[in-house]
C-alpha cells in the first residue's frame, strides 16, 4: 500500500499533523504501536495553555537542586540511578536555562501559543468534541503572601512584554471562588484565558476519529521498522504489511529518538516523567477550576473520572520502573488543601514528557534526509500545541506560506 505521507505517532501532535496534511490534499496513514492518544496525550492535566510563554527553565537556586536531587521536592525529582544515561540532557538543559535563552524560547513560543485556542476549537467543532471544553482558566494558589507577591511581580513583567492576562486574588476572593479548600491561603494568581478539557484522552480519540472519517488510515505498526526506499520511505504495519510513502513525519514524542538514531539523526532529546491518579469526590464537594499548588508543584483538575492529581517532573530513564514516592508526597500535600476522596485506580499512571534542552519543539524537515520531517519535543505543552504545530508543519510540507517563521524550531539549531 502507498500513501503520500506516513505520520509516525498517534498522540495529539501526530493526529493533528495528519489532519492538517489531509486538509491540504495529501493521502495520509497514521501509524502507532498503540491506539490513538494512549501515551502522554492521555495523561496530562488537559489544559490548553495559551499563556505559557515563558519556558520551564533549569533551576538556578542551589537549594532547589539539592532538594530535587535528594527527593525532597514534589515539583521535581532526580533518579540517581539514571544519571549516567540522562546526564547529557541535564547538562544541555542547564546550559539552555540562561535568561537570554529563556527569552529566545519565549519569543518563539508566542506565535504558536497565539493560535492554540483557535486550532483546538476548530478541530473540536469538526470532531463534535466541543462539549469537552471548559472555560474559566486556572489558578496557582499560595499559602504564603511573600510567595504570592513574588510570583505576581514576575508575572507582571511577563504581561508587559508578552500580553499574558492574569489577576491576583486575595485569600477572601480565592475562598469565595473555591469554597471547598481546607485551609486559608494567602491568595492565588488567576489566568483567565486558558481552557481545559474534561479528558485529554477523549479529545485525542475524537480527533483520531475525525481523521479516519475524513479518509485517513489509522494503522498499527512499529515505527522502528522505518527504512528508506529508492524513492521514499517504508514502514511495516499489521494491516497492510509494507506501507510506503514519499514523505514521513516522526511525531513520536519521547520515542522519536529510537527512529531517528538509526538514520544518523541524533536529537538531544530528554524526558520529564510524570504521574497521575484519580480520586473520587466527597459528597457534593466541588473543584471549580484547574488548580496548581504554587508551593508544591502539582496540579488538581476536575476530570470525568473525578479529580485528577498530576505530579511534577521526574528526571529519570524513560522506561525505568515507576517510583510513586513523588506522587504519594503530592497527594499528602493535596489532601491538606482539598478534600480528596479515595483513589480510583490501583496504582498511578506514568508518562514521559519529551523535552529538548531549550524547551522548544523540533518542527520541520531533517537536513540531509529527503522526505523526512519531525514534529516532537513539546515537553509540558504537547496537548496544548499539537494542533498549532501540526498546522505549521503541514504548511511547510505543502509549500503553503507558514503562519510564522519555522526556523526557530529547526532540528538544525542543535
Amino acid at each position: 500500500m502507498k500513501v503520500d505521507v506516513v505520520v509516525l505517532g498517534a498522540g495529539m501532535v501526530g493526529i493533528s499533523t495528519a489532519i492538517h496534511l489531509m486538509d491540504r490534499g495529501r493521502s495520509v496513514a497514521l501509524v502507532d504501536r498503540r491506539g490513538p492518544a494512549e501515551e502522554t496525550s492521555y495523561g496530562n492535566a488537559g489544559l490548553i495553555q495559551s499563556e505559557a510563554v515563558m519556558p520551564y527553565v533549569f533551576p538556578r537556586d542551589p537549594m532547589v537542586l539539592i532538594q530535587a536531587a535528594f527527593a525532597r521536592r514534589t515539583d521535581a525529582r532526580v533518579r540517581w540511578s539514571a544519571l549516567p544515561k540522562i546526564a547529557p540532557f541535564i547538562i544541555a538543559y542547564a546550559r539552555s536555562g540562561s535568561s537570554e535563552m529563556a527569552r529566545r524560547t519565549a519569543a518563539a513560543n508566542v506565535p504558536i501559543l497565539a493560535r492554540v485556542r483557535q486550532e483546538h476549537e476548530a478541530l473540536m467543532d469538526r470532531a463534535d468534541a466541543r462539549h469537552l471544553l471548559r472555560e474559566g482558566g486556572y489558578i496557582i494558589v499560595f499559602r504564603n503572601g511573600r510567595d504570592l507577591e513574588a510570583h505576581s511581580v514576575g508575572d507582571e513583567a511577563t504581561r508587559r512584554e508578552y500580553g499574558v492576562e492574569f489577576e491576583v486574588w486575595d485569600g477572601a476572593r480565592t475562598a469565595a471562588e473555591e469554597p471547598n479548600l481546607l485551609i486559608d491561603v494567602a491568595g492565588a494568581i488567576h489566568y483567565p484565558t486558558p481552557a481545559r478539557v474534561d479528558d485529554p484522552g477523549d479529545v485525542g480519540k475524537a480527533y483520531a476519529a475525525l481523521f479516519e472519517a475524513s479518509g485517513g488510515r489509522l494503522m498499527t505498526g512499529d515505527a522502528r521498522s522505518l527504512t528508506r526506499t529508492g524513492t521514499g520511505w517504508q514502514v511495516t504495519t499489521e494491516e497492510s504489511g509494507t506501507l510506503t510513502a514519499n514523505e514521513v513525519v516522526v511525531a513520536l514524542g519521547a520515542w522519536s529518538g529510537e527512529v531517528l538514531r538509526p538514520l544518523g539523526v541524533n536529537a538531544p532529546l530528554g524526558v520529564k516523567r510524570g504521574y497521575h491518579m484519580h480520586y473520587r469526590l466527597k459528597g457534593n464537594v466541588q473543584l471549580n477550576r484547574l488548580m496548581f499548588d504554587g508551593d508544591n508543584g502539582y496540579v488538581l483538575t476536575p476530570n470525568k473520572r473525578g479529580i485528577r492529581l498530576t505530579s511534577g517532573a521526574e528526571f529519570a530513564d524513560r522506561d525505568a520502573k515507576s517510583n510513586f514516592g513523588q506522587i504519594d508526597k503530592a497527594e499528602e500535600f493535596a489532601r491538606g488543601l482539598f478534600p480528596l476522596g479515595e483513589r480510583i485506580e490501583a496504582e498511578p499512571w506514568r508518562g514521559a514528557r519529551p523535552c529538548l534542552p531549550d524547551m522548544l519543539p523540533a518542527i520541520g524537515p531533517v537536513t540531509g534526509q529527503s522526505g523526512l520531517f519531525v514534529n516532537f519535543g513539546h515537553h509540558h505543552l504537547g496537548f496544548t500545541m499539537g494542533p498549532a504545530t501540526g498546522r505549521l508543519l503541514a504548511e511547510v510540507m505543502t509549500g503553503e506560506t507558514p503562519y510564522t517563521d519555522p526556523s526557530p524550531y529547526s532540528l538544525d539549531r542543535f
